[in-house]
């Protein structure tokens, strides 16, 4: 069985069959976005450079937030938490369609995908809003302490004086 055999120092990745014109725009695309994803991350880097105080929170006994900020943070959260369940349930759709109805599939066009989307973000921004508003109506009395580390629904609650 030893006869006859080469060592292997190297393997040739065949990748995605595609185009030399699809290679080079997907190229670019995912440069963009790593770009994107530097820009972003040196924004943090930046924001927290110019005003230090974002970090004193992890080394400060005294650990506050103000009712503004941390009423943004829960509208965020909860934007963004809304928004990934209902793009989920867009993905299952599509899904669906394409399984069990695969010459319809091939008819949805982009503004179909695009028009998802926008509805997915607007009916997660709208019920964060609900939320919101609903939480800016609660008297707050007694320990301001929120038991997280962050601004979250249920911690933003729990110091409310009324029934919730």
């Amino acid at each position: 069985m030893t006869e006859n055999q080469t060592w292997v120092t190297e393997f040739i990745l065949l990748g995605f069959p595609l185009s030399l014109s699809i290679q080079m725009l997907l190229s670019g695309l995912f440069s963009l976005f790593y770009i994107f994803t530097l820009l972003g991350n040196g924004a943090v880097l930046g924001l927290i450079w110019l005003d230090s105080r974002m970090m004193t929170n992890l080394l400060n006994k005294r650990k506050t937030v103000s009712f503004v900020p941390c009423i943004m943070q829960t509208f965020l959260y909860m934007a963004f938490a809304h928004t990934e369940c209902l793009i989920l349930v867009m993905m299952s759709c599509d899904r669906y369609v394409a399984i069990c109805h695969p010459l319809k599939y091939s008819v949805m066009k982009w503004r179909v995908c695009t028009v998802l989307a926008v509805t997915s973000w607007a009916c997660g921004s709208l019920l964060a809003l609900v939320h919101v508003v609903l939480i800016l109506r609660l008297p707050f009395c007694g320990p301001h302490e929120i038991n997280h580390f962050f601004c979250e629904i249920l911690s933003v609650l729990r110091p409310a004086c009324a029934v919730t």
